[in-house]
């Protein structure tokens, strides 16, 4: 059995839209690396970190508390070193957390010989997540998981779905390069809703999943709309209302927040429709003083990769 493993952990959008803290789809060209090594020296000790200034102490990085729940359990006869290259930035709304959290529990359980299934691995990797964002959630570690779209159904006990992907469907997200907290940007969310909204939101959550299942494009466009949550969140992100009217004027299907923003996504039907989004996204941002990134991938529906 292998000593080391490389692996690729993918970046992801949550909540599209409707989908608050329920549904997240996977990105393909987008993500860190990680190498998860074994050692005859017990527990589990994080020893590089490239790309971003995170803790080494496992206690207090996400892919830490993830592996240490993980290990806890376990309790394995041998140790792990963790080597994180983050390419994904901290607080920037494509599930940088989730991927530090799922890598670790993807990498020690391949090393264990797969002892764990992806909705138990899911469940350890939540602890990592909660550290980031004060809150158990699974909208960004489901998808890292299991590929494609997945819906959490329940997080306790957790039961994730996973939905199909249309064939020709990609996103295109545009990363401001600015900073918004997960922590803080669910303080700013109501605690309660009109209920003639709720109707609107799940309304529009159940069409999308069926436009899903269906590939019907025409649907999914009808369902990509948030009542609830993008109306508060997008006054902390910088010109979203121009980004969302120049992506739906140059063919997306539907924008929204990604995650807790500061990125904002579109899904396109078709790369050059994708493509085209992309230059709309560009034009708005490269008429301001705020610097930016832009990603075009197809969904990703094999999920978390060895390398």
């Amino acid at each position: 059995m292998k000593n080391e493993i490389k692996i690729f952990s993918p970046a992801t959008v949550a909540n599209l839209a409707c989908g608050f803290d329920v549904l997240g789809c996977c990105l393909d060209n987008i993500g860190d690396e990680m190498i998860i090594r074994k050692t005859d020296k017990k527990g589990i000790h994080i020893t590089k970190i490239e790309g971003f200034d995170l803790p080494f102490e496992a206690e207090l990085n996400v892919a830490g508390v993830s592996a240490l729940a993980m290990y806890e359990a376990t309790k394995p006869d041998c140790g792990f070193e963790i080597e994180i290259y983050k390419n994904i930035k901290p607080g920037s709304g494509i599930g940088s957390s989730a991927a530090s959290a799922v890598g670790s529990v993807f990498g020690m359980n391949v090393l264990l010989g797969n002892p764990y299934n992806k909705t138990e691995l899911t469940q350890f990797a939540i602890k990592g997540e909660a550290l980031a964002s004060k809150c158990e959630h699974a909208d960004n570690l489901a998808p890292a998981i299991f590929g494609g779209f997945t819906l959490v159904k329940s997080i306790s006990p957790l039961e994730i779905l996973e939905i199909p992907s249309p064939e020709d469907l990609y996103a295109t997200i545009i990363h401001p390069q600015i900073e918004i907290k997960t922590s803080e940007s669910r303080a700013m969310l109501p605690k309660e809703v009109p209920l003639q909204d709720a109707i609107t939101q799940w309304s529009n959550l159940g069409s999308l999943i069926h436009g899903l299942h269906t590939s019907d494009y025409n649907l999914i466009k009808k369902s990509l709309h948030d009542v609830i949550v993008e109306p508060h969140r997008s006054k902390l992100i910088p010109h979203y209302n121009e980004v969302k009217k120049a992506v739906l004027q140059n063919g997306a299907l539907g924008a929204g927040i990604s995650g807790s923003g500061p990125s904002i996504f579109a899904l396109s039907k078709g790369l050059e429709n994708a493509k085209n989004v992309k230059e709309a996204m560009s034009k708005v941002y490269s008429e301001t003083e705020i610097k930016f990134e832009i990603h075009v991938s197809k969904i990703n529906t094999e999920g978390i990769k060895i390398l």
